[in-house]
């Protein structure tokens, strides 16, 4: 006869627990699994883990080259064995490609992990660790397109500001110009000077990602869409008669320059960036919706950019805001802020149809002998708004090319959609130029942002250089 069990609750209080503790062992193994798939890399790539540097000791800093195999930043050994960084083109590349001396920034940080791991073959491994020898490291090839980041840095000039190139459709960053800039072949030497308290320059800023601007009448994207979700069936209809100088009581809201435009509709008040219009406009809107509309497309958001640093945009109207809060902000001016970077995603998000794509540097690592590593491929961020919005405001970007502030980019070669702006910053001073669009409009191939500091009118300082570079692109 079979004896009954003589304690049954304290067996199964037992079993219980050991379903627990096997439950958290095959949790650690999961997330062990995933930290080594997913989160390894970025852990082992930090710019705080002093252990990957010591990967230089036996290994020699792999190349950095531009979409097309130019290279960009590369490891030269003299007869001592003294290795050298060296980068061809100077500052031309200075804030994308970043520098590997005195920390690491841009791309030398970006992929840090790869040009410091070396995928040689085995056998040569194991003869130069028994010669002492180093390995070759593996190289790093980017989305930079050599061609259009020198259109760039030419188009800018001696000017400060910033300009990004990219592709709507995959988030391939293709030019990134910041200036002024450095010369990375001599940070070492340069250095004090660059982080001096008497230096106002920003050299080692990059602007595209981290310089923050009013974003001027560029933002009447987003309060175009914003009425357009409040009004969707009658948003056409509005009617604006602009002398120059728009009047609310106690205060007064002038257009560029005090010019007259004249009777507007939506369409034209947008092409003519009438700042009277859009500033009455403002007053109509729900502030809880446009704030939320804001949010959509990315302000006070992280933005979805791995790697490198970058300053978040900042919307600060709330429900409850003043008269001439509301006519500020609707223009683009008040404290709003933004950088090229998120101004470009927001048009590359229109172009694409209302789908941001995540914007990436990095197209593919390869060994020394030209074997494939690790392929980076296109990934969606998500939507920012619908296809019928993106259509609507793409529809009104044509404008401003075709009747507006952007004629400086209107060709018959192909067609451009497009916004400019001049947004004010401080009294007394001349206004940021701001441009941002892409081309062709009918079937989005890149977009452009640019933005010149303290240069007026963005029709007429920033457009201008967008046209070369969308020339260059566009005559392939």
């Amino acid at each position: 006869m079979k004896k009954a069990d003589p304690n049954p609750k304290a067996n199964r209080n037992i079993l219980k627990l050991v379903y627990v503790i096997v439950a958290l062992f095959l949790g650690l193994i999961a997330y062990m699994a995933y930290f080594l798939q997913a989160r390894g890399e970025d852990v082992i790539n930090n710019s705080y883990n002093a252990r990957l540097d010591s990967f230089a000791d036996r290994i020699i800093r792999g190349k950095i080259l531009a979409a097309d195999g130019t290279v960009l930043a590369e490891t030269q050994i003299d007869g001592d064995g003294n290795e050298t960084r060296v980068y061809p083109y100077g500052s031309v590349f200075d804030h994308a490609v970043g520098y590997s001396t005195k920390g690491k920034t841009g791309i030398e940080s970006l992929a840090n992990f790869y040009l410091l791991t070396s995928h040689v073959n085995l056998m040569e491994q194991a003869l130069n660790q028994m010669s002492g020898e180093k390995n070759l490291g593996d190289n790093v090839y980017t989305t930079l397109d050599p061609q259009l980041q020198q259109a760039a840095w030419d188009a800018l000039g001696d000017r400060r500001g910033a300009v990004i190139a990219m592709e709507p459709d995959t988030g391939k960053i293709l030019a990134m110009v910041s200036k002024p800039g450095y010369d990375p072949n001599t940070i070492a030497a340069d250095w004090e000077t660059l982080t001096s308290e008497e230096n106002d320059q920003g050299q080692l800023l990059n602007r595209v990602t981290q310089g923050m601007y009013p974003p001027g009448s560029t933002f009447k994207i987003v309060t175009a869409l914003e009425y357009m979700r409040e009004r969707p069936e009658d948003y056409k209809n509005f009617q604006f008669d602009c002398n120059g100088l728009y009047v609310n009581g106690d205060y007064q809201i002038r257009c560029y320059h005090g010019n007259a435009h004249g009777h507007q509709d939506f369409t034209l008040a947008f092409a003519n960036s009438c700042n009277g219009a859009f500033a009455s406009l403002g007053l109509e809107l729900d502030l809880g919706r446009f704030a939320r509309t804001a949010q959509d497309v990315l302000f006070n958001s992280p933005l979805p950019l791995s790697g490198l640093p970058y300053k978040q945009s900042s919307f600060a109207m709330k429900p409850g805001a003043g008269t001439w809060e509301i006519l500020q902000t609707s223009m683009g001016q008040g404290v709003t802020q933004i950088t090229p970077l998120h101004n470009a995603l927001i048009t590359a998000a229109i172009a694409n149809g209302g789908t941001l794509m995540r914007p990436y540097l990095l197209d593919h690592v390869e060994n020394v002998g030209g074997e494939e590593i690790r392929k980076f491929l296109p990934t969606a961020h998500g939507n920012l708004m619908t296809a019928e919005e993106a259509a609507n405001l793409t529809e009104l970007m044509r404008a401003v090319v075709t009747e507006g502030t952007a004629s400086a980019v209107r060709t018959d070669a192909y067609t451009v959609a497009a916004k400019t702006g001049s947004a004010e910053f401080e009294t007394g001073k001349e206004t940021h130029a701001w441009f941002t669009g892409f081309a062709p409009a009918e079937a989005p191939k890149i977009v452009v942002t640019v933005v010149v500091e303290e240069a007026g009118s963005g029709g007429r300082e920033a457009a201008p250089i967008a046209r070369q570079l969308f020339d260059l692109y566009m005559s392939r």
